[in-house]
């Protein structure tokens, strides 16, 4: 087969015009007729290095070097994927590149962070393209389609984020068997109440001096509000009837959810340490401060994560539900593919085509289980077998539509999510509703 490609190769590089009259076995179809005159696609990501190609692949590499050949001979294209910017700066080009377009074909990949503002602004371009593969994340579909018109995608399932890890020894000191909590989730029956159950138990004054030493939990208090809102079903913004962007935080749901999140926290959380840097968290829960931590999947599951050197060893559940069989949830945040707005329709259908063909998992090698990859080293098989791989699913991922008026900490932080231990959610809520109000107008004036 390796053969036959690279014959078939060799032969449409000498005149390269001619497309496939039929495809090799396992490529995707011809598009007949697109051809791009030799121009390149640039996709401009925040981590790709180089572009340049390992001098000895392994069998998979290759194939994946033929297939990509592949596409460049039969559509007359040069297709490079190359770091435009770091984590903060990508954005950035992006944006300087449509002010100034020279001409050169381009799509982002851009940290979701960024993603709001670009298409607020009218700086990605509206995409008209068939979504329906199963490669595509339609949460980021979702997230991302305004007016009819999608504007952004990614490919793939879900990254996990938001998720509850617990300290297993801290439990087996309190008496509590952690396969429980496992077992209940896979029931549906991890609540709000049972989870109080639990910091109840292990909130706790080990030497009685009337000072606690154990907190029931602790982590990041943004996250474990987000998941309470979202998991009940409440938003802080969202789409009316209309298509018009408006606050949507005085609702029942999320009302509902901050006041559980405030009452939680003024009984189990553990207080930040007078003079503490905001993320001393991290270190505290690596410690045994408390014993369930509220965080995000990149903390424990990633490779050189965080909690790479924390000695007692975790498990990690979804963030627990209202009510029994409800839908666990976790706060969606994906890098996102973007074209820039300065092509034709047409021009953003060519671009998109050879990004999506450039996507697809290398022929003969889709291999479902590589999202697992080194997560088995750091906690137990249900925290990789159960939790993520259920949060890895569409229906689990909710979207955040904060990101279209610029971050959650300039949106929300001080005038809402910062602000809950002084006072009720309902009084944040009514002072910040004229400015959240006239945020959503001059979004929807665009």
């Amino acid at each position: 087969m390796k053969k036959l490609v690279a014959l078939v190769l060799a032969a449409m590089m000498l005149c390269a015009s001619i497309a496939f009259a039929e495809a090799p076995e396992g490529y995707p179809a011809v598009k007949e007729g697109l051809d791009f005159g030799g121009k390149t696609v640039t996709i401009y990501d925040y981590w790709t290095g180089s572009a340049d190609r390992v001098a000895e692949p392994t069998e998979e590499q290759q194939a994946q070097y033929d297939y990509r050949d592949w596409l460049e001979a039969t559509y007359n294209v040069k297709i490079v994927q190359i770091q435009g910017g770091d984590w903060g700066t990508c954005a950035e080009h992006m944006i300087n590149f449509v002010s100034a377009p020279d001409g050169s074909y381009r799509a982002y990949i851009i940290e979701p962070g960024k993603v709001g503002s670009l298409v607020a602004n009218g700086v990605a371009a509206p995409i008209n393209y068939d979504f329906s593969a199963e490669k595509f994340n339609q949460a980021t579909i979702d997230a991302w389609s305004m007016g009819g018109k999608v504007y952004g995608f990614s490919t793939g399932a879900s990254e996990p984020r938001g998720c509850v890890y617990f300290n297993k020894r801290i439990l087996q000191e309190a008496n509590i068997d952690w396969n429980t909590i496992y077992d209940m989730q896979a029931a549906g029956t991890w609540t709000w109440a049972a989870f109080e159950d639990m910091l109840k138990a292990t909130t706790q004054d080990l030497d009685n001096d009337g000072v606690i030493d154990v907190w029931g939990f602790g982590g990041s208090g943004d996250d474990m509000y987000n998941l309470a809102v979202f998991g009940n079903g409440g938003s802080y913004f969202d789409f009316d009837a209309d298509g018009k962007l408006q606050p949507t935080m005085n609702s029942e749901a999320t009302l509902t959810a901050l006041n559980w999140g405030k009452e939680m926290q003024s009984k189990y959380w553990a207080p930040t340490p007078e003079g503490a840097n905001w993320d001393w968290f991290k270190e505290a829960w690596k410690a045994g401060t408390f014993a369930f931590y509220v965080y995000q999947t990149y903390g424990g599951y990633n490779d050189n994560s965080e909690m790479a050197d924390m000695e007692d060893e975790w498990g990690c559940v979804a963030f627990p539900v209202p009510n029994e069989g409800d839908n666990y949830i976790h706060v969606a945040s994906e890098n996102t593919y973007l074209i820039p707005n300065v092509y034709t329709e047409e021009e953003v259908a060519n671009i998109m085509f050879i990004v999506d063909m450039w996507t697809n998992a290398t022929p003969g090698y889709d291999d479902e289980d590589a999202w697992i990859g080194n997560k088995y080293n750091y906690t137990d098989d249900r925290a990789v077998d159960e939790t993520y791989a259920m949060l890895r699913q569409a229906e689990h991922a909710a979207s955040n539509k904060v990101v279209l008026l610029g971050t959650s900490n300039d949106i929300l932080g001080s005038s809402l999510l910062w602000s809950l231990g002084g006072s009720t959610p309902a009084e944040l809520i009514e002072a910040g509703m004229p400015a959240w109000q006239a945020a959503c107008d001059t979004f929807n004036a665009k």
